[in-house]
């Protein structure tokens, strides 16, 4: 799936702004069909945005079931005889979409883009309706599952009451959380684009592999460096492209490629779309984690796409300055936790060079008040289709990113029940058969003697939190506990270790000496404990702290307003922590 980048081929037109957009509290938009005519009696709402923070309506944050959402846009009669695609960034967690009224695409998972052409739905010349249905419904077929739950009339629920259970550790927004967009292309056009890469000694190869619309067949490549020289030329839907002294694309030092594709015609090309392009190798020792035959250290955060008022709405402007505190802080990569990020993301990641590992939406696998995770009326066949399709898009999506150095197929499931293992095995096989160029994980939370998975990996992923879910305020066991476990990985599997978390919450500006949980001062001495023991071990190969920033969640006793493991608080202000990683991360080799 291509982003949608301009040319002089491609218009893309950015559909951000105020749409209006109705509750729909009643469940009675479908069978009323709103979407033939324009919405009764809406308010107006951002988009991109999750809709939850954005009013005063309580009412609304806690919603659980469909929104509609609807916006107009004129097509001038020069689009005619183009192709003109409607392309959603995500919709959390179902959409269906209409155009002047006649559905054109429905899509089910909350974090990946989907798009539909819309050429034949369009009045040209004229205003057309976008009409956008949004619901936040969670269950036992989706990734993450949830349960809506419809407890009896009595004293303690009202008749007709309903919430939506989640199982994931941070709040379910919903909306329309990334950007909308279209793309006018010629109607014989490039569809798609893959590219891999391979070194040796100086030199390297770009193969690439382009899908076009129609019949044609005919393709002219060029690959420019980021001067805008030609380095290399060929032709054809597949090829080979040698490139003399490469430049290597490498954490903290990215090199971007330009690969440009054209569908040639007489005078002027038919069709022109410019893919990024990073060259680099990946490889997994038995102690080391490689980039270009390099051993490479983790160090970073798992994050979450969060913000005040937006919720996980895409900004560019949080997200840069969210890049920029990575670089301020000596942070080389992140993971994300959990669910693939927002393109935009990604392509600061290639830009900036910071290193990624790619998680599904696979949360929440566990931690059930009752019975087995995996089974057939929880998390069965029906979650396990939905989360191979959902590889399949990631992959479709991501596999052209050099930042991309690890697929993760899921965070802390019940990988020591055995049906786990036929859950994951195939999820595992379809990444490795998708995309032989990168290693696969699975972030778990067991013990080495409990887990029946990471067998399968390729790196050991593991998240750890002693002194705090684990004998909570015993900083005194935490060398002890964390060297003894992380030393059995290594012995049973025989593979590098990464910490994906480990973390104390901290409250900022709350203070305690000698430390005390909550306080800032314990946050830094737990961290100072965990170091002590990964600077020991030398088949560590990373550490990444939970979390990046505080985030929201749903409301219980354990949050005070949200998940507060944050180095840095919701607004990106950074606490004690931050100064103490700081000086570690700039020093660490």
């Amino acid at each position: 799936m291509l982003y949608p980048r301009e040319s002089e081929t491609r218009f893309v037109k950015d559909l951000s702004g105020l749409w209006r957009f109705r509750c729909d509290r009643a469940e009675e938009g479908f069978a009323k069909r709103w979407f033939d005519a324009p919405l009764r009696d809406p308010i107006l709402m951002p988009v991109p945005a999750s809709y939850n923070d954005i009013t005063q309506d309580v009412t609304l944050r806690d919603h659980v079931g469909w929104v509609w959402y609807e916006t107009t846009l004129f097509a001038p009669a020069s689009w005619q005889g183009q192709s003109v695609l409607l392309r959603f960034g995500s919709a959390t967690h179902h959409a269906t979409a209409w155009v002047n009224g006649r559905e054109v695409v429905s899509h089910k998972g909350g974090y990946m883009p989907f798009e539909a052409e819309i050429a034949g739905h369009l009045h040209y010349g004229e205003e057309n309706r976008i009409t956008v249905a949004v619901s936040n419904m969670l269950d036992w077929t989706t990734i993450p599952p949830g349960q809506v739950k419809t407890p009896p009339e009595g004293p303690r629920y009202p008749k007709g009451f309903k919430f939506q259970e989640i199982y994931q550790d941070f709040f379910n927004y919903s909306g329309l959380h990334r950007p909308v967009r279209l793309v006018v292309r010629p109607k014989d056009h490039i569809e798609d684009i893959a590219v891999r890469t391979g070194v040796r000694g100086r030199d390297a190869q770009v193969f690439y592999a382009v899908t076009l619309s129609g019949g044609r067949r005919d393709v002219r490549v060029r690959l420019l460096d980021e001067k805008g020289r030609v380095v290399a030329r060929g032709e054809g839907l597949k090829g080979r492209l040698p490139v003399k002294n490469a430049r290597l694309w490498f954490p903290g030092k990215a090199y971007l490629y330009t690969l440009e594709v054209e569908m040639p015609a007489a005078g002027r090309p038919e069709d022109i779309y410019r893919q990024p392009v990073g060259i680099r190798t990946i490889k997994v020792t038995k102690k080391q984690f490689r980039i270009n035959g390099k051993p490479f250290y983790f160090k970073g955060f798992g994050k979450h796409e969060d913000a005040d008022i937006r919720g996980k709405g895409h900004d560019d402007a949080t997200d840069l300055k969210d890049f920029n505190l990575l670089g301020w802080i000596g942070a080389n990569s992140f993971r994300t936790s959990h669910y693939p990020y927002s393109e935009e993301i990604m392509e600061l990641a290639d830009r900036l060079g910071v290193a990624v590992i790619d998680e599904t939406p696979a949360v929440g696998l566990n931690y059930f008040p009752h019975g087995k995770t995996f089974q057939p009326d929880r998390v069965g066949e029906g979650s396990q289709a939905h989360l191979l399709q959902v590889i399949r898009e990631m992959v479709e999506r991501d596999r052209n990113h050099p930042c991309v150095v690890m697929w993760c197929v899921a965070n802390e499931a019940a990988t020591e029940e055995p049906e786990s293992v036929p859950y994951f095995r195939p999820c595992l096989d379809l990444f490795r058969k998708l995309d032989s160029t990168r290693p696969v994980s699975i972030v778990t939370c067991c013990d080495p003697d409990t887990c029946l998975c990471t067998g399968m990996a390729d790196v050991v992923c593991v998240n750890r939190y002693y002194s705090w879910y684990n004998d909570p305020g015993r900083l005194d066991l935490v060398e002890h506990q964390l060297e003894h476990n992380l030393r059995a990985w290594h012995k049973k599997f025989g593979r590098p270790v990464i910490v994906t978390e480990y973390g104390a919450d901290a409250v900022a500006g709350l203070h305690a000496d000698p430390p005390v949980m909550f306080s800032e001062e314990y946050q830094v001495e737990m961290l100072d404990r965990f170091h002590r023991v990964f600077d020991k071990l030398d088949f560590m190969a990373g550490e990444h702290v939970w979390n990046f920033a505080d985030f929201m969640t749903r409301q219980e006793i354990r949050r005070v307003v949200g998940n507060r493991k944050g180095v840095f608080t919701r607004e990106r202000q950074p606490k004690m922590i931050a100064h103490a990683l700081r000086r570690r991360w700039t020093r660490l080799k």
